[in-house]
């Protein structure tokens, strides 16, 4: 009998145990993939739906990613859950961003009220539980931000030990911030994050500390359960398009295979379509896709959306396949583009950082070129919160519509106005 689950390189199919520390294949180096065995008649289709909407309608449904977690990690008993809990989060209607991007029917997917405020924390969950599980002595990554700080939230609850490497400029101070509260050693490195990210690759194993980038199979596991509980809270009836920013591509990967998955299993009848927008002065997999993926660049990556401030995305290779599964597309939108969106969102109440808006300017950018239709059904995800980067919020020009005045009815009421 196969086993419920183990590890396989994309690359040359090298099998490893669901215990195997590493987070590339022994024999080539390629990136690993979790698999499941695959599921009987019976546990397939209306049972298994049935299976997780009952759990969603729990007095206290717990959390959004174990929820799923016969296609998560079936090994891990529920004790043994490193949970916040995480996921649970909405599907918001705004009919004037929808007005604003042009489309009839758009939900925005919000990722940054996860408990750290990202959808990080979706895959740190199970990442610091397989931690936990094969009994690794600390935890490492490399971050712009986002992923320290849901890691160290992650390992603090656990008791490990986290340690995290992080560019020397261009981490957000809200992120730092929650990193160190959180407790992790935080090493400041004289490089961007595609330097961080291959020195902890190199440190981990040596080092005895478990890798918790994106690069980790475990991390996908959790992040893919964005797909599936978007398409529950949907009814199981999938959107036209799903539209998600591009950074290190981890949630590329992520959502074909949750697609795939979710096909296989008989929740869905029908595949949406992923777009996967990037920031132009960091859209290496863009430039990519434009040549049919012929070529894989690098790029000095340069943009405000410091989440997807990557040149050299880790994912790429599993990211191509979830555009090819889903025939999905790869656009770009400029910083200025960006800043529009993350305003239309912040004034409407919802709320971003800069990287979740690249979805919604690409949604407007989308469907200006006919990609897609107008009358389309839209999921843009956004993946982090509005305090993620308040340098943002507050640059000279924010601060400039603040007015100080004296503690007066007269100022107040002219300061007011009629």
């Amino acid at each position: 009998m196969s086993p419920e689950i183990w590890q396989v390189c994309s690359q040359c199919g090298t099998e490893a145990a669901a215990s195997s520390p590493a987070t590339r294949c022994r024999a080539c180096q390629g990136l690993l993939e979790v698999r499941h065995r695959a599921r009987t008649p019976e546990e397939r289709g209306a049972a298994l739906r049935e299976r997780f909407d009952a759990r969603s309608r729990l007095r206290e449904p717990g959390s959004g990613v174990w929820r799923f977690k016969e296609l998560v990690h079936p090994l891990v008993p529920p004790e043994a859950m490193v949970s916040y809990p995480e996921g649970n989060t909405p599907l918001l209607s705004r009919a004037p961003l929808a007005t604003w991007a042009g489309t009839a029917a758009l939900l925005l997917k919000h990722e940054g009220l996860n408990p750290t405020g990202s959808f990080k924390d979706r895959g740190m969950t199970v990442g610091v539980t397989q931690a936990c599980w094969i009994a690794a002595r600390a935890v490492a990554c490399a971050s712009t931000g986002n992923t320290a700080a849901s890691m160290a939230a992650y390992a603090a609850q656990a008791g490990l030990p986290a340690y995290v490497l992080v560019p020397a400029s261009g981490v957000a101070r809200g992120k730092l911030a929650q990193t160190l509260g959180y407790g992790a050693r935080v090493l400041s490195i004289r490089g961007d994050f595609d330097a961080c990210l291959q020195l902890v690759e190199e440190a981990a194993e040596p080092l005895g500390m478990y890798l918790l980038n994106s690069i980790n199979p475990f991390r996908l596991e959790g992040q893919k359960t964005i797909v599936f509980e978007l398409l529950q809270q949907l009814g199981w009836e999938p959107p036209d398009w799903i539209v998600l920013p591009g950074g290190n591509l981890g949630n590329t990967a992520a959502f074909g295979k949750a697609l795939r998955e979710a096909r296989e299993a008989e929740l869905i009848a029908r595949l949406p379509r992923l777009a996967v927008i990037q920031a132009e002065g960091a859209a290496p997999f863009a430039q990519s896709y434009c040549d049919g993926f012929a070529h894989r660049p690098r790029v000095a990556a340069n943009t405000v959306a410091t989440a997807i401030r990557i040149g050299n995305p880790a994912s790429f290779d599993r990211a191509v396949a979830a555009i090819r599964y889903t025939d999905g597309v790869v656009g770009t939108v400029t910083d200025e583009e960006i800043l529009e969106a993350k305003r239309e969102i912040d004034r409407r109440g919802v709320g971003c950082e800069p990287a979740s808006a690249a979805s919604l300017a690409g949604v407007r950018k989308l469907v200006g070129q006919g990609t897609i239709r107008r009358d389309a059904h839209v999921v843009a995800v956004l993946t982090g919160h509005v305090l993620k980067d308040p340098e943002i919020l507050l640059s000279p020009e924010a601060k400039g519509q603040v007015r100080e005045i004296e503690p007066t009815m007269r100022d107040l009421e002219e300061a007011i106005g009629p």
